[in-house]
């Protein structure tokens, strides 16, 4: 049974898309079925593993606005076990396409139904909004995944995105939970970066992983080389902290099955 994960904030910066990347990279490493769901009209998951967003000709617009099947539009990348449904800039357009449809916050979770079970884990790489296709994603995954930058406005902007989280709770996926809060960008010779460690720490208690993200050369670089970082340089520390929350996610997730 394939478990769904949107990863969202709408504050941008934060290192979604490179979390996104990079633990399902190390998830296929680790033997797991993963597939990215680009649903951010940067593209930027989609370019990140090595495709031309020009290139693409089927992505998640076409699944979104013209009923294309999902696994019609599903491309391999050269990691065995991990697939992308890319993405396109015309998904800019999609969210207004999808104001007059019915059921309209329930567009991807019809798309990711039929699928579902092919994939361990299918991550969706949200744009940073709050916007329909935002609310979509939420609505089709089983639970979020938040990633906070260990930098000063870290907290900022968690309330509204929590809020956002309650209201779909609510109203549009009772089953939805809260995967957890991943620290990102630390650097451990700032002061500030271990008060907000602390800082999230404090208010999220067990819901923050172990795992913390350090800043890291390799994992900035291995986008312009269209690699993930386990990829690009398996040793780096980027890539072992990846690989770290990967396990950690598994394990986690393996507890609760039992």
């Amino acid at each position: 049974m394939g478990k769904i994960i949107a990863l969202a904030n709408q504050k941008g910066g934060v290192g979604k898309t490179t979390t996104a990347i990079n633990l399902a990279a190390s998830l296929a490493v680790l033997e797991k079925k993963v597939l990215i769901v680009d649903a951010d009209p940067q593209a930027n998951s989609t370019s990140g593993i090595g495709f031309d967003v020009q290139e693409v000709e089927r992505s998640i617009y076409e699944c979104l606005i013209e009923g294309l099947e999902a696994r019609e539009a599903i491309i391999k990348s050269e990691i065995d076990g991990m697939d992308i449904i890319p993405s396109h800039i015309d998904l800019v357009g999609a969210e207004i396409e999808m104001l007059n449809m019915e059921e309209r916050e329930f567009m991807l979770k019809k798309v990711l139904a039929p699928i579902k079970d092919n994939y361990d884990y299918i991550l969706i790489d949200c744009s940073p909004s709050l916007g329909l296709i935002t609310v979509n994603a939420l609505s089709a995954a089983d639970s979020v995944l938040i990633p906070v930058q260990c930098e000063y406005f870290a907290l900022e902007g968690l309330g509204k995105l929590l809020n956002t989280i309650k209201i779909i709770q609510g109203r549009l996926n009772t089953e939805l939970q809260i995967e957890g809060f991943v620290l990102t960008m630390y650097d451990s010779r700032l002061r500030l970066s271990n008060q907000v460690v602390d800082e999230v720490r404090k208010h999220f208690q067990q819901m923050v992983f172990d795992t913390i993200v350090q800043r890291n050369v390799k994992v900035s670089e291995a986008p312009s080389f269209g690699k993930p970082v386990v990829l690009y340089d398996a040793e780096s520390k980027g890539s072992v902290n990846y690989l770290n929350l990967a396990r950690e996610l598994i394990s986690r997730n393996e507890e609760i099955e039992v």
